[in-house]
């Protein structure tokens, strides 16, 4: 276990530009992780298998009866760690479940080294309240959910239900019926640890984390086709101190989404692409108050992504995002490099008269380089009613694949730029 620690912590200050804060590593010894897994010689640990309350691991087989009568065990024990194994080599089909706390033990570890699976066909997963999300974790603190496995949503049912006449409204005003339900929520979830998994084919959203304080997500893998709808890879909102890092995502919509009264957020080195890129927003839905603070976007690269970083807020909202930050980004042939959008509105529905916006400042652009297969590469279209203030654009370079000028494209947005290619020379004082 000695050896473990020190090469851990030779490891993280290793790591490029030393994205992973040392708090990381400690978290996860501070629980007693080793490699992907808990130390079975910590005398204060308590294992529980799926398999010892009935689950079968087929994949044909509904595990969810078994999934919840281990769970209510694996809560209600009150050892310092508690350790649920989920089997490598097993494939378990779960119906929507709700996890639920609060737990006796103050660390709760899930080992899933297998694969979960939802039903192939919509009518088995029933109705009721979880058809908003597949599998529920709430109210769990010192939560970790990791060990090399995989969670598939079985997606592609549910992304034939999204029809044309659907994706012609914008997404939240739908009933979750025909939005499709996210596959894994984690809901009022604190000290939250989630590595080393992979995610395929959600019918909605890959992760949501949601009324949460003290996240830590890092090294997971994320994959649905560029095609599917609405498959945003990790969505938060109402969340504070939340660390993503180190991630691979290949999705349909939003690498990453920054929701409302979301602060403190930390996000490096993440493989974006194909996606929407990493968004803040949308923000200002049906004119709420909303707001979004302290945001750092680093050593990102976006490899043929619709968008790279951007900012998206709906007219009519209110509120503000500021003290954002993007930089050291790399673009592989994305569109839409840099975008600020406040006259967001996905599917033309929207009125174009409203006198109140969300109020976006203190937002840098930061040596963000590579190429773009659009002809704007720097979008900053504000609201001509509140506009933008001290934005900042240094360090940039970003050339067509095709070896023809880009431009820039300002609407009322204040601040300064140095270094940039394309010039932005529209950018107010």
């Amino acid at each position: 276990m000695l050896s473990y620690l020190l090469i851990m912590t030779f490891f993280t200050f290793t790591l490029q530009k030393f994205s992973i804060t040392i708090f990381l590593i400690l978290g996860m010894l501070t629980i007693g992780l080793g490699k992907i897994g808990v130390s079975d010689d910590d005398k204060n640990l308590t294992t529980i298998n799926v398999l010892d309350f009935g689950a079968v691991g087929d994949g044909n087989t509904d595990d969810s009866q078994a999934f919840l009568k281990a769970w209510k065990t694996t809560c209600g024990i009150k050892a310092g760690y508690v350790n649920l194994v989920i089997e490598e080599g097993k494939t378990f089909l779960l119906k929507p479940i709700k996890f639920e706390g609060p737990c006796q033990s103050p660390n709760i570890h899930i080992q899933l080294s297998g694969t979960l699976i939802a039903p192939k066909s919509i009518n088995e997963w029933g109705g009721g309240q979880n058809l908003e999300s597949w599998l529920i974790f709430y109210g769990i603190n010192g939560l970790t959910v990791n060990g090399l496995g995989t969670i598939d949503g079985q997606g592609s049912v549910w992304w034939q239900q999204v029809s044309t006449d659907h994706l012609s409204h914008p997404l939240d005003s739908l009933p979750f019926s025909n939005k499709g339900p996210d596959a894994l929520s984690f809901i009022g979830c604190n000290n939250l640890m989630v590595d080393h998994l992979h995610f395929v084919n959600p019918p909605r959203r890959h992760v949501v984390i949601f009324n949460s304080n003290g996240v830590t997500i890092f090294n997971i893998n994320i994959r649905a086709p560029e095609t599917s709808p609405n498959t945003d890879g990790i969505d938060m909102s109402h969340s504070t101190n939340v660390q993503i890092h180190y991630c691979s995502i290949q999705t349909g919509d939003d690498c990453i989404a920054i929701g409302p009264s979301s602060s403190y957020i930390n996000i490096s080195n993440i493989a974006c692409g194909p996606g929407h890129g990493i968004s803040v927003g949308s923000l200002g839905l049906d004119g709420r108050t909303d707001k979004v603070e302290e945001i750092q976007v680093r050593d990102c690269t976006f490899t043929r992504s619709q968008n790279g970083v951007r900012i998206k807020t709906w007219q009519g909202g209110s509120g503000y995002a500021k003290k954002i930050t993007f930089q050291g980004i790399t673009l592989i042939a994305a569109q839409n490099p840099i975008i600020i959008d406040q006259n967001y509105c996905p599917h033309n529905l929207c009125q174009h008269s409203m006198t109140s916006a969300v109020q976006l400042s203190d937002i840098s652009f930061i040596e963000v380089k590579g190429t773009t297969t659009t002809k704007t590469a720097i979008n900053l279209s504000c609201s001509e009613s509140v506009g933008c203030t001290n934005i900042l654009l240094d360090d940039i370079n970003i050339k067509s694949v095709y070896s023809e000028d880009v431009s820039s494209s300002c609407i009322d947005a204040h601040g300064s730029s140095r270094d940039v290619i394309p010039p932005v020379n529209c950018l107010l004082n």
